[in-house]
């Protein structure tokens, strides 16, 4: 597995810790890391603290621009709506996931925005932790 996904899982564990929705996000440009979180809707009593969004919002922050053009987002699921119009309107170039996110997912838009976009294989490991994340909440 990629050394970037490795670190978005960690973010993810970090999120599952905190009572959150176990996802995390990196952003890199030209190999190196400009930006990793996690979900931080619950913590934060703030239903736009997603990990994507989180990380593109410390990206334009490291680089001085709204621009991310060079960039690739890595994510362990799947982008919601709301993440993706970040995603398109940052510009970033690639978005790279593990889980397929059956319910909210909607990468359908980046496909219409031109940015590249890899579901990788997940060995199961995100799914179980999903899994066991959401089991614990029902």
């Amino acid at each position: 597995m990629d050394e970037y996904m490795k670190i978005a899982i960690k973010e993810a564990i970090k999120a599952k810790n905190n009572g959150d929705v176990p996802v995390g996000a990196v952003i890199t440009m030209d190999n190196k890391v400009i930006s990793k979180t996690h979900n931080k809707k619950e913590k934060e009593k703030n239903a736009t603290k997603h990990a994507e969004i989180l990380a593109i919002s410390k990206a334009c922050k490291r680089l001085h621009s709204w621009h991310l053009d060079n960039c690739i987002l890595y994510c362990t699921m799947e982008p919601c709506m709301m993440c993706c119009g970040a995603i398109i309107q940052s510009r970033i170039k690639k978005v790279i996931y593990l889980v397929k996110n059956e319910k909210y997912g909607c990468t359908h838009l980046l496909k219409n925005s031109k940015i590249e976009l890899i579901e990788m294989k997940d060995n199961n490991d995100m799914k179980q932790l999903l899994n066991v994340f959401f089991q614990s909440k029902r």
